[in-house]
């Protein structure tokens, strides 16, 4: 008996439907990513081991799908290895290459590669699929999209500027009404535990407060204690624990607890410039916030944290999210220090989000408009240069492939969604008409072929 057939965990198949809606958000993606003077990038499925080994930490680096060597893989493997059954050592042989885990580490080796060909600032985006070799579960998979968009070659704040704009823009498109930018600076961070003398655990003190939303003031704080903090320094800080209102209610907070940071003081100056030019601008639809317990990426980022929560009543993390770093290019040993900003979409959970909300607009359905019923060979000849007209004005249509049964062509565009059907039997080639049945209302009228293309124009 043949075997059942399945797909690996933790990918997925796509229907015509879903791949049709998840395009309507690539698209709104691309058209807002160009309209702010992004360049399109991509970069191969696969890399050099070298490339993104030891780029992401120990956890990442366990999480990358290696690929087998050619051939036979186990033909340059040493002896002592293989008897050892060193994993590490024998992976290293076996495998030369890897699919890319993100698309920052792959942006930043083309970045060094092309340094010479690019202009810089070099505004760059890029929609593709990562894998991970992480655990399946709802929400996660091991093959997913990443649509980012970067900004290397400048420390500008307008950059950061920009990229609340651009959230903004693409998230009214969308439709996402209420979808808030939260905003951060690691320098803000930093000179807080710099405050209450904890530099040297700054890593636990901002994981510890990034989970605020989650555990609560007390989990936070029993947490720090935990990792060595103490109880003084907890309470020099519990003021950010409760801090609310305006985003510049929220600075002047700040600005006390940091009056002896030059580190924090520099962060609040960061955040002040891009609010009072996003303040200046405006915003149509995205609320931008100063969340000063978001830690978000804290080893990767260096100035502003950026992440976005989708309109209050859904149940969803972080939609998108991004920040400044100082140098993209050092991980790869470039003398040439580069400065950039970048911020990704999250796809699969903007389209959970757009499907929770019903705000998938009807076109964003692409299918057949037009299907013609086939009543036999010269019926559809007939029918088939009617299709090559509609389709010289772009209108999608198509004729039923076999002369069946009208119930059977009738139920077919049923299935598929396919809103007009039209009937042109012997009748309508003696009149040179042909008859447009609305699958909805049931109206039905007689048109020529050119009044058939402007009814459904």
């Amino acid at each position: 008996m043949a075997q059942k057939p399945s797909i690996p965990k933790g990918t997925r198949d796509f229907s015509p439907e879903e791949v049709s809606r998840r395009n309507y958000i690539i698209n709104t993606l691309r058209h807002n990513f160009e309209l702010f003077g992004f360049q399109p990038i991509e970069t191969p499925s696969f890399e050099n081991s070298s490339t993104l080994m030891g780029k992401y930490g120990d956890e990442g680096d366990r999480l990358i799908f290696k690929i087998l060597n050619s051939g036979d893989y186990l033909s340059k493997v040493s002896e002592e290895n293989y008897a050892a059954k060193d994993s590490n050592a024998l992976t290293s042989e076996i495998s030369e290459k890897a699919l890319r885990y993100d698309l920052t580490v792959p942006f930043a080796r083309y970045v060094v590669q092309h340094q010479n060909e690019i202009e810089f600032p070099f505004k760059r985006y890029q929609i593709q699929p990562v894998w991970r070799a992480d655990r399946p579960q709802k929400g996660r998979f091991r093959e997913f999209f990443q649509c980012d968009a970067d900004a290397v070659g400048s420390q500008s704040l307008l950059q950061e500027v920009t990229f609340v704009q651009l959230y903004d823009a693409v998230f009214t498109d969308l439709g996402l009404k209420g979808t808030t930018v939260k905003m951060n600076n690691r320098k803000i961070l930093s000179g807080l535990a710099e405050t209450i003398g904890a530099s040297d655990k700054l890593i636990d003190f901002t994981v510890a407060l990034d989970k605020l939303d989650k555990i609560g003031e007390e989990g936070v704080i029993t947490e720090m204690l935990s990792k060595g903090i103490t109880a003084e320094a907890i309470e020099r800080v519990k003021p950010i624990f409760k801090v609310s209102g305006s985003f510049a209610e929220k600075l002047s907070v700040l600005k006390e607890l940091l009056a002896d940071s030059e580190t924090g003081k520099q962060g609040i100056e960061e955040l002040q410039y891009i609010n009072e030019k996003i303040e200046a601008l405006g915003l149509k639809t995205v609320t931008l916030d100063l969340n000063v317990t978001l830690a978000r990426g804290l080893n990767y980022y260096t100035g502003a944290i950026f992440e976005v929560a989708a309109p209050k009543g859904v149940q969803m993390g972080s939609i998108g999210g991004g920040g400044r770093y100082d140098d993209l290019t050092s991980i790869f040993g470039s003398n040439q220090p580069l400065s950039g900003v970048g911020i990704s979409f999250g796809l699969d959970r903007i389209y959970l989000v757009l499907e929770e909300l019903n705000l998938f607009p009807e076109q964003a359905i692409k299918g057949t408009r037009l299907l013609f019923l086939n009543f036999g060979e010269n019926e559809a000849l007939y029918c088939l240069k009617a299709v090559q007209s509609l389709r010289e004005a772009g209108i999608t249509a198509e004729l039923y492939p076999d002369s069946a049964k009208m119930k059977k062509q009738m139920s077919h565009a049923d299935k598929r969604n396919i809103n007009f059907v039209v009937l042109a039997g012997t009748q309508e080639m003696a009149d040179g008409v042909y008859t447009l049945k609305n699958m909805k209302t049931g109206e039905q009228q007689s048109l020529n072929l050119q009044a058939l293309i402007k009814a459904i124009s």
